[in-house]
């Protein structure tokens, strides 16, 4: 019987790349969405054209009743839950401190850091050896920017992100006990969508020229980072960084 992951915000970019890499590997898929149905249902149609599992749910990761309805999804339609990877996540537009609002700033928050929280909880729920589960794994995915800071460009982003290194650290001893690894891949800059919806579209084109390796990086690779956690026995609490050397 096949493992099941569920990824969050899986219909594009670093998501979607772990997802098509997951299925390679043998796991079924929950390939979560927000809006865009099209993409997430085009994923699954990948994976199963390629002979595998895959289903895809709507829940914006920023409300709880559509977490809760999530993870309901998975346990009826795909069995017990082995992974979890806390992917979905939000930038908005380049903007400095002494500008941002309350409004932003609570967004950010929400979908950053509340989210993946009750997305481990939920997880924990199904996997900790006291509620009769049989351990797994959450991978979340950070960000290069929690250690990087962000300065004139995100410094909410950058401190929602650092929030998930803390959980990782805080979280991975708290269920070590029970059977459940919580580890972190932080990606530099990666060739997605998500800098052209924080209003900097042109950041992968400059990036490179500044990271180490001379180049930024792909999804499938921040995939292949997140698959070898995921299997990873004997590794809990890393924060693995995937950024070409910055």
């Amino acid at each position: 019987m096949s493992k099941v992951m569920l990824i969050t915000g899986a219909g594009r970019g670093i998501g979607a790349a772990t997802a098509r890499l997951a299925a390679q590997r043998g796991y079924a898929v929950a390939v979560n969405y927000r809006s865009d149905k099209a993409a997430a249902e085009g994923v699954v149609a990948d994976i199963e054209a390629a002979g595998g599992r895959a289903i895809a749910i709507r829940a914006d990761v920023a409300v709880e009743a559509d977490i809760l309805a999530m993870f309901e999804t998975v346990d009826r339609e795909l069995g017990r839950l082995d992974v979890l990877v806390n992917n979905a996540g939000v930038v908005d537009q380049v903007c400095r401190v002494e500008d941002m609002d309350a409004e932003r700033i609570d967004r950010m928050m929400r979908i950053n850091v509340t989210g993946p929280f009750i997305c481990a909880r939920e997880a924990i729920k199904r996997m900790a050896k006291r509620h009769g589960g049989q351990g797994g794994a959450i991978v979340n995915v950070g960000s290069a920017a929690s250690h990087l800071g962000g300065a004139d460009e995100y410094v909410d982003y950058a401190a929602s992100k650092g929030a998930i290194d803390t959980m990782t650290e805080g979280l991975s001893k708290e269920v070590a006990g029970d059977g459940i690894r919580v580890n972190t891949v932080r990606p530099g800059v990666v060739r997605t969508t998500i800098h052209a919806s924080g209003g900097n579209p042109e950041k992968t084109d400059v990036a490179g020229s500044v990271i180490p390796m001379g180049r930024i990086g792909e999804p499938e690779e921040i995939a292949e980072g997140v698959l070898w956690l995921a299997d990873a026995g004997f590794t809990t609490g890393a924060l693995v960084d995937i950024d070409g050397g910055v």
